[in-house]
């Protein structure tokens, strides 16, 4: 953890304390007005507070099980409950320093996961990849937010959109731009054959502030019509769901995630701009060096950059020539494993 921000907890830890020795005072007590000041302060240090003694008590209960690994080095029970308690850690440290980062130091991005070819396995495959991205950021502490999907009868999805937001966040799932190769039986095969399918991935930086990319009015076409899938009553009996067209660019966004008509319009503009500001920077990038571009390969959508071969538990990121036999564990949300030695090595 950050000198500065350590230092900031400790000081509201001691100010916390002192708050709630004066409120047991009886001079606080028969002053309403100061009790309640002292109350709101009080309100005001506690979500900082909470996960710093959390945090504290962690870091004795970990030296503690490393106290233990001495004297038993070979104990898979202690080793595995010390890997559990200091992946808890790691996301409370990322969330304590949320608290304190700057709104620029904060990263939004959304990411648009879309079946390829392989037909049905495709669009399952989109969904085990949502579900990976969702445990990754369960893990590091970082905010996911759907904006919209596309389900198909069986349990995958033609596409599904959603956004994340936390330190860092674009930094590292920026390299998950491109093609994804799956290579497995898939449920719906009969004879156990294997088969090969692929989908695509976008990474869209989202900018801090999207008011910066201006859209006007008479160049985007609003359509409405009725939502489809799950919702119960709601669905398919008023028109809620949005469909944005900008025309001078060709560009179209749905939503119809949301419950309002209003609120699937501004969810909608969100990825909108966010898709303009990526067509933006890819133009300028074009426009500095096409050749540049291939070198460090950005990650154009006809690249293949991974392939998942289940049979084999295997992973290979083909920029870096990188394979690994821990899918289990990647398709888990452990994406480290990856993004650790990408960054290394592309950035």
């Amino acid at each position: 953890m950050e000198e500065r921000i350590e230092k900031r907890l400790l000081e509201m830890d001691i100010e916390y304390n002192q708050i709630m020795e004066r409120l047991s005072e009886p001079a606080t007590v028969s002053n309403p007005a100061l009790c309640q000041a002292e109350g709101k302060r009080l309100s005001d240090l506690k979500p900082y507070v909470e996960p710093w003694n959390l945090y504290k008590k962690m870091n004795v209960e970990i030296a503690e099980w490393k106290g233990l690994i001495e004297e038993e080095p070979e104990n898979k029970g202690i080793l595995e409950e010390l890997s559990a308690l200091s992946k808890k850690k790691e996301r409370l440290e990322n969330e304590i320093q949320g608290l304190f980062t700057e709104k620029e130091d904060l990263e939004s991005l959304i990411m648009e996961i879309r079946a390829g070819t392989g037909g049905e396995e495709s669009g399952l495959f989109v969904a085990d990849l949502f579900r990976m991205y969702s445990k990754y950021c369960l893990e590091n502490g970082f905010k996911q937010e759907l904006i919209n999907a596309n389900p198909t009868g069986i349990g995958g999805f033609k596409e599904i959109i959603f956004s994340i937001k936390g330190i860092g966040v674009y930094q590292k799932l920026k390299f998950e731009l491109g093609v994804h190769r799956v290579q497995r039986v898939p449920v719906t095969e009969a004879s156990g054959r294997v088969h090969t399918s692929a989908v695509t991935v976008a990474v869209l930086f989202e900018p801090a502030t999207l008011e910066e990319i201006e859209i006007r009015q008479e160049d985007i076409r609003v359509d409405t019509f009725r939502s489809s899938g799950a919702g119960g009553q709601h669905v398919n009996k008023t028109e809620s769901a949005i469909r944005i067209t900008h025309i001078p660019t060709g560009l179209v966004v749905s939503c119809q995630n949301e419950r309002s008509q209003g609120q699937n319009k501004e969810t909608a503009m969100r990825v909108l701009k966010a898709r303009l500001y990526e067509k933006k920077k890819q133009e300028e990038e074009e426009k500095r060096a096409a050749e540049r571009r291939e070198q460090v390969k950005t990650g154009d959508r006809s690249e293949k950059i991974r392939t998942y071969n289940f049979k084999e538990n295997r992973v290979t990121d083909h920029r870096i020539g990188l394979t690994l036999y821990r899918l289990d564990a990647i398709m888990e949300g452990n994406l480290n494993l990856l993004i650790d030695k990408l960054k290394e090595e592309l950035s």
